[in-house]
C-alpha cells in the first residue's frame, strides 16, 4: 500500500501539470514576452507525454519497473525545475529567449510525463490480481479527477498571490515548483518500500531503431493535430509535410516492428479480442472526455456571459463525477465481477448526460449545465479502471506493459484527433454564422483548454451561433459515444483472475 501510495502521488503530479499550467499561461506570455508562441508550451509537452507513453510500456517489460518509475519520476521533476527557470538568466545560447527555454524544457517534463501514467498502470497491474485490482485503479479515476479540479485552481492562486511566497520569485514558476516537494515524497516512497518488480524473463536488446521510428511517427503527428487550423488548414504544406512525414516513419515502424524478435509492440496482441476492442472504445470515449472538457468553458463564456473564473469552476462537477464513478465502478467490479455491465451502464449515463448538453438552449440556466456535466462524469468515471483492466485480465504477463501503455495511448491520440476534428467543426459553423471578424473562435490546445476571459455580455447572435455551433460539436460527441458502445458490446467478458502469476482468462 505504501508503494500504491507513492505511485499516485506521481501520477497525480502528472495529472496535476496537465491543467495546472494552462491558468499560468497568461502571465508566462507577458513575461517571457512569447505570445507568437503560447500553444507550442502545451504541444511540447503533449507531442513528448504521448510519443513516449510505448517505449515506457516496452521498457516495463524488460527491466525493473521500480527503475523505470524512478527515471521518469527523475526527468519530470528535472523538467519541471527548469521551466521555473525558464528565462531568469535571458537569452541563452541554442536555448534562445525565455519562452523558447521553457517550450524545451516542457517536452523534457512530458518525457518524464509520459511514464507517470503509464507506468502507474502497470505497476498497480503488478501489486494487485485482476480480482482485487478494480478498486485499486478506481482510485486513478479518482486521482485524475482530483487534480482537474485543484489545478486550475492552484494555478491562478500561485500565479496571482504566489509572487510574495518567495522573494525574487515570480507566481507562475512556483507553478512548476510545487512539483519538486511533492515529487520528491513521491520518489522516497517508490525507493523505499518498491519492490523491484522485475521482468519473469531475461531480457532482449532493446530496439532503439524502432523507438526512433515510433518517436518520429508520433510526434509530427500529434503535432500536426496540434497546429493552429486558421493559420495552417489541413491542406497547408507544414500540415501536409507533417502528417506525410508521421505516416511515412509509422509504417517503417510497423514493418520493422513484424521482422524483430523484440518489438517494442508487440503486434500478436491484436489476435487478442479483448485488447482489439478495449482499445477501439478507448480510442472513441478518449475523444469524447476531451470534447466535453474543452467545448464546455466556451459554452459558458460566449453564450451564458460567465467569467472565465466561473467557467473553469463549472467543470468541479464533472470532474465530482468522474472520481465518484471511478471509485464505484472499481468497488463494485472487485466486489461483483462483471465489469462490461459497469462499462455498459456508464456509457449509458454519458449518453444522457451528453443529450442534455447538445439540446441546451442559450437561455439554459448555469446550475443546469452543472447538473449536466455532474452526469457526463459519472459516466465517464467507469471508462478509467475499466477497459485497461479488462485488457490486462486477458494478456500474458510477460506482455502486460505494453498492453497497458496501448491502452493509454490509444485514450491519448483518440482525444487528440477528435478534438482536433471537433474543433475544425466549431469553426466551420461559426464561420457560417458570425460575420468573419467574429467567427474567430479561441484557440484551444488540449492541456491549455481554458476559455479567455470575455470582454462583457455576448451579443444575441453571438450567443445563438456559439450555442448551435457547440450543440453541434455534442452532436457529434454523441456519435464518438455511440460509437464506443457498440464496440464495448463485442468485448468478451472473462472470468478475472484471482492471480497474476497464471496464464490470461480464456
Amino acid at each position: 500500500m505504501l508503494t500504491f501510495g507513492g505511485i499516485l502521488l506521481a501520477m497525480f503530479l502528472g495529472a496535476l501539470d496537465q491543467t495546472i499550467v494552462s491558468t499560468a499561461l497568461p502571465r508566462i506570455v507577458a513575461d517571457l514576452h512569447g505570445l507568437d508562441r503560447f500553444t507550442w508550451v502545451a504541444t511540447a509537452y503533449l507531442v513528448a507525454s504521448t510519443a513516449l507513453v510505448p517505449i515506457y510500456g516496452k521498457l516495463a517489460d524488460m527491466y525493473s519497473r521500480r527503475t523505470i518509475e524512478v527515471v521518469a519520476v527523475s526527468v519530470f521533476l528535472l523538467g519541471s525545475g527548469l521551466c521555473g527557470l525558464a528565462g531568469k538568466f535571458g537569452t541563452l545560447p541554442l536555448l534562445g529567449d525565455g519562452m523558447t527555454q521553457l517550450i524545451v524544457f516542457r517536452a523534457v517534463q512530458g518525457l518524464g510525463g509520459a511514464g507517470l501514467f503509464a507506468m502507474a498502470f502497470i505497476i498497480i497491474a503488478n501489486l494487485f490480481p485482476p480480482a482485487e485490482r478494480g478498486r485499486y485503479q478506481g482510485y486513478t479515476g479518482a486521482v485524475f479527477g482530483t487534480s482537474s479540479v485543484l489545478g486550475p485552481l492552484l494555478g491562478g492562486f500561485l500565479t496571482d498571490r504566489g509572487g510574495g511566497l518567495i522573494p525574487g520569485v515570480e507566481g507562475w514558476r512556483l507553478v512548476f515548483y510545487v512539483n519538486l516537494p511533492l515529487g520528491l515524497v513521491a520518489l522516497w516512497f517508490i525507493l523505499k518500500y518498491m519492490p523491484p518488480l522485475r521482468p519473469r524473463t531475461a531480457p532482449k536488446s532493446f530496439d532503439f531503431v524502432s523507438a526512433l521510428l515510433l518517436v518520429s511517427g508520433l510526434g509530427p503527428l500529434v503535432a500536426a493535430l496540434q497546429l493552429n487550423r486558421a493559420q495552417y488548414g489541413w491542406t497547408a504544406p507544414l500540415t501536409l509535410g507533417l502528417l506525410g512525414g508521421a505516416l511515412g516513419a509509422l509504417a517503417l515502424f510497423v514493418g520493422r516492428s513484424l521482422r524483430h524478435e523484440n518489438p517494442i509492440l508487440n503486434f500478436s496482441l491484436f489476435k487478442n479480442k479483448v485488447f482489439r476492442t478495449a482499445n477501439a472504445a478507448l480510442f472513441l470515449l478518449g475523444g469524447a472526455f476531451l470534447g466535453v472538457i474543452i467545448f464546455e468553458p466556451l459554452f459558458m463564456v460566449n453564450v451564458l456571459g460567465e467569467s472565465a473564473t466561473r467557467a473553469g469552476v463549472s467543470l468541479i462537477p464533472l470532474s465530482l463525477g468522474v472520481v465518484t464513478g471511478s471509485l464505484l465502478a472499481g468497488q463494485m467490479v472487485s466486489r461483483y465481477g462483471h465489469y462490461k455491465r459497469w462499462m455498459l451502464a456508464g456509457i449509458s449515463l454519458l449518453l444522457v448526460g451528453l443529450s442534455l448538453l447538445a439540446t441546451m438552449p442559450p437561455t439554459v440556466q448555469y446550475y443546469q449545465v452543472l447538473i449536466y456535466l455532474a452526469v457526463c462524469g459519472l459516466g465517464l468515471g467507469p471508462t478509467m479502471p475499466l477497459y485497461t483492466l479488462a485488457v490486462q485480465n486477458a494478456t500474458a504477463p510477460q506482455l502486460m506493459g505494453q498492453a497497458t501503455s496501448a491502452s493509454q495511448f490509444s485514450r491519448q491520440i483518440g482525444g487528440a484527433l477528435a478534438a482536433s476534428a471537433l474543433g475544425a467543426v466549431l469553426s466551420l459553423t461559426l464561420a457560417h454564422a458570425l460575420p468573419a471578424q467574429a467567427a474567430r473562435a479561441p484557440r484551444q490546445t488540449i492541456a491549455a483548454a481554458r476559455p479567455v476571459a470575455a470582454t462583457g455580455a455576448p451579443s444575441p447572435a453571438v450567443r445563438n451561433a456559439f450555442a448551435k455551433a457547440i450543440g453541434r460539436v455534442y452532436l457529434l460527441n454523441i456519435f464518438l459515444v455511440v460509437g464506443g458502445l457498440i464496440t464495448t458490446l463485442f468485448i468478451p467478458e472473462l472470468p478475472l483472475r484471482k492471480s497474476n502469476d497464471g496464464p490470461p482468462a480464456e
